[in-house]
This record gives structure tokens, C-alpha cells and sequence, in this order.
């Protein structure tokens, strides 16, 4: 908690400000209110209900009208709220060695194998699964959190003794400005395909967005490439970081992938690493996770982490939500993963196929309000690439799941007969279970191990694996009763 003047001395009030907010209605008795320019919502038009609610004090970018609170004008009120929560929290990026993962796809794995190889005692975790370190687990409402939730989250781990913070950065993130005020240490790129054309209009914008990430690497930090990725140049034009390290098949990277072989279960891996070859048996599967695996690694190197104590972690690597085959002791299987985009849904759906498996079923969606021009890419990827595919819901929001379905299947009509849809999410996901055959793999895509289904007015708790598991089980009492 700081005081009003602490944080702006050319006011006189010492109101003592207990946390600042950006949603009027969860605003409590004491907290600063900063109305951000929302991609929906001005926020300065909810003034009175903050107010009402207890704000001590209103961040304001324009002309309002008095309140009973003191107004503090600023130029660009979402340009302020970082720098504002930094202070407020004291700077706890500065009390953290900072490293940012950013990519379209493989972006929540990596930073979860950072957070694995330094060890959760002295690395948190902030990202889509949440966030977390040894001493809690708490839940993020963005992949990467607005800036009030971020500082709070990084001071969390100060609080709890963590050196090192391993977070998503998301092309959203910078392009709101969440991560303006923050610089980083270790900076990543996975991959980067063609995604939320939505929020920034081109492709051009949105590889901008991500690139910022190594524009913001301290100068004497390090940045981590995909040499294989085919926007490396452009990544690599854009580092600040003096040092910058690849990684990728060709000799010429700092960690070569030289070989792997996938198994059902694990990867067999061959890494080499300043002439020396690195053994590796990752409990991870699929080609891609060779690929996260070597960035994570290469992360915790620059990081200050010996070589042998990171390859002694590997077997150690979870990564909740992600190619998780659910123990259900059936004669098919069941997987849950979050892969989302049409990049992702391939390399998932080829790695699958490598497996001793009869069928492919997948129940997937397409999230509302989020790229439309994805939508029947992600329809042709799934029915090209699957046995059968269920289109269901997918955190809609205020769109009607039947018109994005309708989205999915567009280009499908008059060439594939290999799918349906089942709007409720629920059902599809039985559906599935109950159509698998011995040594099927149903496949449900999207969301992982998310607790949340974002409808057109509320938010509900709904988990895929959750689900899954009580499909199993239902279907097995029937078989059982007959």
C-alpha cells in the first residue's frame, strides 16, 4: 500500500491507496481507480460507480465532472497504468531476473519447461495455465494479465522468494501496452504463424507486436531464436540484446537439434551444445516440444543455470493441459490439449497419427470474438488431418457458437462429410467418447485444462478433462447396466 502523494507528489492528498483497478465494479473501499481507454468500454463512464463502490481517488485522460474524490489528470491514462503499478508495487520486475516467451504456438510449454529447469522455489509462472510458483497456485484471467494483475502477480513472487519470473507475452500484451514499462533479461521466440488478425489487422502488425518483446531485452540481456522459425531475420533485426543465441537443425545454432525419435510416451532426443552431444529423454511428446524443449533450455542457460543441472530437471517436466492423455484405463484413448491454431492443430494431429492408433476423433471450436479469418482454416486443417471432427462451443462470448460453427465448416460443405456439430460443449465431448472404437484416440482441442466457458453474459466453470472423465465414467455405468 502507498500513500496518494507517494505516488503523486504534486498532490497534496496522503489518502492511503490500497490497489488500483480498471473494473469499476471490483472496486473496493480505498482503491485507486484508472479509467482505461477498453477495446469495447471508455472507462471514464463508470467514474460514479467507482466512486460509489469506495474508490479513494480517479486516474483520469480527459475532462470529467467533480467528484468527491481527488481527480488526477494524465496525458494517456493506459499508458500511465503500468508505470503506475510499477511503482506502486515497488518495481518487483526489477527484483526478478525477467524472461519472456513469445510465439504463436508452444508459448505456455516453454515458459512451464523455465519454470521446471530453474525450479519452482525460485521461478513463478504467469501465463495461460494460471500462476505459480512452490508456494501457490492462483488463477490469470489473460494470458498475459493486464498490468494492475501483472505487477501484483510479480510482487506475489517476490513476496514468496522467487529470483525469476517466466511468463507468456502475448502480440495482445504489447500491443495494449500491459508490458510498456518492463524490460527483460531473457527474451524467446517459438514460432510465429498467422493469428488474432482480429485485434491487430495484419499480419505485419501482429508480428511487430510480438517483436517487441526483444525490442524491450536489456542491452546487455539475452535473446533466444528460432533459427528454423522462417521469421527469424525479422526477429533477429529486431533484438536489443548484444547476446542472441539459436537454436534449430542446422550446425550453426548455439543448441542443434540433431535427432529425435518419438515414442507414445516420451522423445529420445540428441541435442549438441559448444561441440558436445546432450542425450536427452524428455517425458514431452511431438516434434514440437523438441523445439520448446531447446528454447527452454538454451532460457535457462542464459538465465545463469549450470548445463547438468537442467538436463537432471528434464524428467521433471509437466505441463498441465498439453498432450495430456488422461488415465482412463479404456481400450481408447483420451487427450486434451490446448492446440488452437491451424499451425498448433496440424503438428498435433501428424504427431498423433505417428502413434499406433485406429481413429482420430476431435471435438474443437473457435473462441468468439477472436480472428475470424482462422476459423475455416482451423475446419480444413481439423477434417484433412482427423478421422472425424465435432465443431462445438468455445468461450463464445457475445456470439452465437452456431455462427462460428457455421464459420468453421464454410469450405466444407460440398468436399467433406467427416464431421458434425454439437453445439453444447458437454455433449460433443460425450459424443465423442461414445462413438471411440479399441485403440481410438479422441482428441478434444482448444482449451486444455482452462476452468472457465466465456458465454454472452456470464462466465461459467467448465473443464475439458473434468468433462472427459465424467464421459468415461457415464459411458462405462451404461456398458456396465447392459
Amino acid at each position: 500500500m502507498k500513500k496518494l502523494n507517494e505516488l503523486y507528489p504534486e498532490i497534496k492528498d496522503d489518502i492511503l491507496i490500497k490497489g488500483i483497478k480498471i473494473n469499476s465494479k471490483e472496486i473496493e473501499k480505498g482503491d485507486l481507480f484508472v479509467c482505461t481507454m477498453g477495446a469495447t468500454a471508455d472507462r471514464h463512464d463508470f467514474i460514479d460507480e467507482a466512486v460509489k463502490n469506495g474508490a479513494a481517488a480517479v486516474i483520469v485522460s480527459k475532462a470529467v465532472k467533480e467528484q468527491n474524490v481527488p481527480l488526477i489528470k494524465v496525458p494517456d491514462t493506459n499508458r500511465e497504468l503500468p508505470y503506475l503499478c510499477q511503482k506502486f508495487y515497488d518495481y518487483p520486475d526489477q527484483k526478478l531476473k525477467m524472461i519472456g516467451v513469445t510465439g504463436t504456438d508452444g508459448k505456455t510449454s516453454t515458459t512451464t519447461i523455465i519454470q521446471t529447469l530453474i525450479g519452482s522455489d525460485l521461478c513463478g509462472y504467469i501465463g495461460t495455465n494460471g500462476r505459480s510458483c512452490a508456494k501457490f497456485t492462483g488463477d490469470n484471467p489473460n494470458t498475459t494479465p493486464d498490468a494492475q494483475n501483472m505487477y501484483m502477480y510479480l510482487d506475489e513472487f517476490v513476496g514468496y522468494g522467487c529470483k525469476y519470473a517466466s511468463i507468456e507475452t502475448s502480440s495482445e500484451a504489447f500491443f495494449r501496452g500491459r508490458l510498456q514499462a518492463m524490460q527483460f533479461d531473457v527474451s524467446a521466440m517459438t514460432n510465429v504463424t498467422s493469428e488474432h488478425l482480429n485485434i491487430h489487422g495484419s499480419f505485419e502488425n501482429y508480428l511487430e507486436s510480438k517483436l517487441m518483446l526483444f525490442k524491450q531485452t536489456k542491452k546487455d540481456g539475452y535473446t533466444v531464436l528460432n533459427k528454423d522459425d522462417q521469421y527469424y531475420e525479422k526477429a533477429r533485426e529486431a533484438c536489443n540484446a548484444d547476446n542472441v543465441l539459436t537454436y534449430g537443425t542446422g550446425e550453426d545454432n548455439d543448441l542443434q537439434i540433431v535427432s529425435f525419435k518419438l515414442y507414445p510416451n516420451h522423445t529420445d532426443i540428441t541435442f549438441k551444445y559448444k561441440g558436445e552431444e546432450l542425450k536427452v529423454d524428455s517425458p514431452l511428446m511431438g516434434d514440437f516440444n523438441v523445439y520448446n524443449l531447446a528454447c527452454a533450455i538454451l532460457c535457462t542457460i542464459c538465465a545463469g543455470f549450470n548445463l547438468d543441472t537442467i538436463l537432471k530437471r528434464i524428467k521433471d517436466i509437466k505441463i498441465s493441459g498439453r498432450l495430456e492423455l488422461l488415465n482412463t484405463n479404456t481400450p481408447y484413448f483420451v487427450m486434451v490439449d490446448y492446440a488452437h491454431t491451424p499451425n498448433g492443430i496440424m503438428k498435433l494431429l501428424n504427431f498423433v497419427h505417428t502413434l499406433d492408433i485406429k481413429r482420430s476423433i476431435v471435438v474443437i471450436g473457435q473462441a468468439g470474438e477472436r480472428d475470424y479469418l482462422k476459423r475455416p482454416q482451423v475446419g480444413n486443417v481439423v477434417v484433412e488431418n482427423a478421422t472425424y471432427a465435432i465443431f462445438t462451443s468455445e468461450d463464445p462470448r457475445s456470439e452465437d457458437p452456431a455462427n462460428i460453427c457455421n464459420d468453421i465448416i464454410k469450405e466444407l460443405k460440398e468436399t467433406h462429410d467427416n464431421y458434425e456439430i454439437v453445439l453444447d460443449r458437454r455433449e460433443a465431448i460425450k459424443k465423442a467418447i461414445n462413438m471411440a472404437e479399441a485403440n481410438d484416440m479422441v482428441l478434444i482441442l482448444g482449451k486444455g485444462n482452462e476452468t472457465y466457458e466465456k458465454l454472452k453474459d456470464e462466465t461459467i466453470y467448465f473443464n475439458d478433462m473434468e468433462e472427459a472423465y465424467n464421459a468415461v465414467a457415464e459411458r462405462e455405468l451404461k456398458e456396465k447396466d447392459k
